[in-house]
């Protein structure tokens, strides 16, 4: 977690304390010495009036050598490594692994989450409960016809963020294979060193694909000291349904009649010690959330390390128009390049 306040330091601090010495020298010798290849002239007719430039010349070369002088400046902070400094939080003890296991068969399109469909509604927490426990790491498992693991828990809540956005509902069948979600959980859970590991299923459907039963991989969780939860998603009876199918491309719409068995998600969280949830709606699906927050908590101790960014390249440029608008007025408005 960045903080808000900044620090600011040079790599090399002996160039700026050149810098002081060297800029005022020159703006000295400059006044002093002036130019040795000037000559006063009067211009106009003896006793007549005395010619008088269109312009204030004096202040247009006043002009010209405060850009070249704050031009020089900039270069000479730039070449000294201008570092912005950052407090950063450094995680000094690991958190939880957790693994969510979510089903993206076209049921889960049905939209009874308070407009929402049941997937989209599941995403949107999950992502809230990730940022709210940096230190954790979280993973996803897809639940189709088949079950794949997208991403092992890791606290990269970058990738996380993008694998979610790419999970389309339906992309691995019409088919809810429980079990394999299951078991492809526990397996990457297994070897886990975390103080807690928890699989979170997220479903709306009864178990009809796969080769491992649920309650088989349920137990297999629970023998290896995983906390399960089990979250029954949406409600029953006729809602409507809306979603792309991910290989013909097609537009499905229309009214699914939802219905899944209770009684065997509830089996399949008694058969790994787990807990079972209902979730009907949207609010109820929050609580779920929250209540699993609370209770898959990791005392977590934190440090704070500064970390330091080069940022030279702003100065530099900066430093490189300031001269370059000095030889532009010399130029254009005095007739010389130097």
């Amino acid at each position: 977690m960045i903080f808000s306040q900044l620090g600011f330091g040079f790599e090399r601090p002996l160039i700026i304390a050149a810098a002081f010495i060297v800029i005022p020298l020159a703006i000295i010798l400059a006044r002093r010495l002036g130019s040795p290849f000037t000559a006063s002239i009067p211009l106009g007719p003896p006793g007549g009036v005395s010619f008088k430039a269109p312009v204030n010349l004096g202040g247009i070369v006043k002009l010209i050598r405060a850009l070249e002088y704050c031009g020089v400046a900039l270069l000479f902070i730039g070449a000294a490594g201008p570092l912005a400094k950052t407090p950063e939080t450094v995680w000094l003890n690991r958190g939880a692994d957790i693994l969510f296991v979510i089903d993206i068969s076209p049921s889960m399109a049905a939209l009874d989450m308070d407009g929402s469909s049941r997937f989209s509604a599941a995403r949107k927490l999950l992502r809230e409960f990730a940022a709210r426990r940096p230190a954790d790491g979280i993973g996803l498992v897809a639940v189709g016809s088949d079950a794949a693991l997208l991403l092992p828990p890791a606290t990269d809540r970058e990738t996380l963020e993008l694998r979610l956005d790419e999970l389309r509902i339906g992309e691995l069948g019409d088919g809810t294979a429980l079990g394999m979600g299951l078991a492809v959980a526990a397996y990457h859970l297994e070897k886990s060193d975390a103080q807690r590991r928890a699989v979170i299923l997220i479903s709306d459907g009864e178990n009809n694909a796969g080769s491992i039963h649920p309650l088989t991989a349920a137990e297999m969780i629970g023998g290896l000291g995983i906390s399960l939860w089990v979250i029954g998603i949406g409600s029953g009876g006729e809602v409507p349904i809306d979603y792309i199918d991910p290989v013909t491309r097609m537009r499905r719409t229309g009214l699914f009649d939802s219905r899944y068995d209770i009684e065997a998600l509830r089996e399949i969280s008694s058969a790994g010690g787990g807990t079972w949830i209902a979730a009907a709606s949207a609010d109820a699906l929050a609580s779920a959330f929250a209540r699993i927050d609370d209770q898959e908590m990791v005392v977590r101790r934190a440090g704070s390390v500064m970390r330091s960014r080069p940022c030279h390249t702003p100065f530099l440029l900066a430093a490189l128009a300031l001269i370059a608008v000095s030889r532009f007025i010399k130029r254009f408005f005095l007739g010389a390049w130097l």
